[in-house]
């Protein structure tokens, strides 16, 4: 039996969720549902969990766009990939697509949550590629967890993939255009100011209390994150 693992249900069959939330809640594993792709992606994006459930075909968003799109973001939540398409084709796309397995509707659940059980494993292994670390901040996105100094700094999510986002790229300036298209998904005029408002908030909260500064602004150019004291960055 798992204990303590939890998954993300992404089913637009609403009876065929209900009966996969019932069978993992009673072998120990707990779950939650969404039943689109736009509302999957939402959730797996601002939310840690230790596998992600996924039926192909979904309103809205299909699975294989939600799966590539997570990828492109840098979510790396193992993905198990539910579908009547079963195929050899169907299963290699799938997997290519980002996908960390492939199961053909239809299923035994015994066979479902045996692979649930060795994704949820597997995530042991990413843990090291799951923590940012710049100076004495750190960030961890399994655990959805940011600390300075030991300290735990709560933030809004979008100050988390924000943060997240800046850390990826330590040392390196990140432009407004890039923020705009990986942390808020807009493609407009990157003069807007809801960049620097969220900066601000952000700065005052990792920074707040903690020396040195971390976050710069690069003048005409656009974010930085160092700690200038340590080679690491």
């Amino acid at each position: 039996m798992v204990t303590r693992m939890k998954i993300l249900i992404v089913e637009d069959d609403l009876e065929a969720a209900a009966y996969l939330a019932k069978a993992f809640r009673e072998a120990g594993i707990v779950s939650d549902h969404a039943s689109d792709g736009e509302s999957g992606l939402f959730m797996a994006s601002e939310n840690a969990y230790d596998v992600l459930v996924v039926d192909r075909m979904l309103p809205r968003r299909d699975g294989l766009s939600l799966i590539t799109e997570l990828r492109r973001r840098g979510v790396h939540t193992p993905v198990l990939i539910l579908s009547a398409l079963g195929q050899v084709d169907d299963r290699v796309t799938g997997l290519r697509a980002g996908g960390d397995d492939y199961l053909p509707k239809p299923y035994a659940f015994s066979e479902l949550l045996a692979r649930v059980e060795v994704l949820g494993r597997r995530k042991g292994t990413l843990d090291q590629d799951m923590v940012y670390r710049v100076g004495d901040l750190e960030l961890d996105r399994l655990a959805h967890s940011v600390r300075r100094q030991g300290k735990e700094i709560p933030l809004q999510p979008r100050e988390f993939r924000l943060l997240e986002y800046l850390m990826k790229n330590a040392g390196q300036v990140v432009t407004r255009t890039m923020l705009l298209e990986n942390v808020w998904d807009y493609h407009f005029d990157p003069q807007t100011n809801v960049i620097d408002v969220h900066v601000s908030r952000l700065r005052s909260k990792i920074e707040k209390d903690f020396e040195p500064p971390l976050l710069r602004t690069v003048r005409g150019a656009g974010y930085m994150i160092k700690d200038d004291r340590t080679a690491e960055i």
